[in-house]
């Protein structure tokens, strides 16, 4: 025998009291501060002049490291020299097994070995 049950009854919300709103206060804005142009970090920007063995593969002229280390990759990716199954590693040919001293680097000792070959 199954008992049924009562439907719920609903309560009347009680009503909220009407308020008056605060006015909002003025606020005092900063003044924008002018855009200056960005300015590059010399450092980065200062020509250096690559070894011999580094010459062979970015040229002799005197560049900064950070077109230094984009020539590299440019090299890296024109001879297909990033290992297939890890891309980070780079398997080095015979001119950069000169540079690197080794077979194979990871793209994050790259700079670092870049830096002993720039004067």
């Amino acid at each position: 025998m199954a008992v049924k049950k009562k439907a719920a009854t609903k309560k009347a919300a009680p009503k909220a009291k009407a308020t008056k709103k605060a006015a909002p206060k003025a606020t005092k804005k900063a003044a924008p501060k002018a855009k200056s142009a960005r300015k590059p970090n010399a450092a980065f920007m200062k020509a250096l002049t690559p070894s011999a063995v580094l010459a062979e593969i970015v040229g002799n002229k005197p560049l900064p490291r950070t077109q230094v280390v984009s020539k590299i990759w440019d090299y890296i990716k024109k001879h297909n020299l990033q290992n297939p199954k890890n891309k980070r590693n780079i398997i080095a040919d015979d001119k950069l097994a000169k540079l690197f001293g080794k077979k194979e680097v990871t793209m994050f000792e790259l700079a670092g070995i870049v830096g002993k070959h720039l004067s």
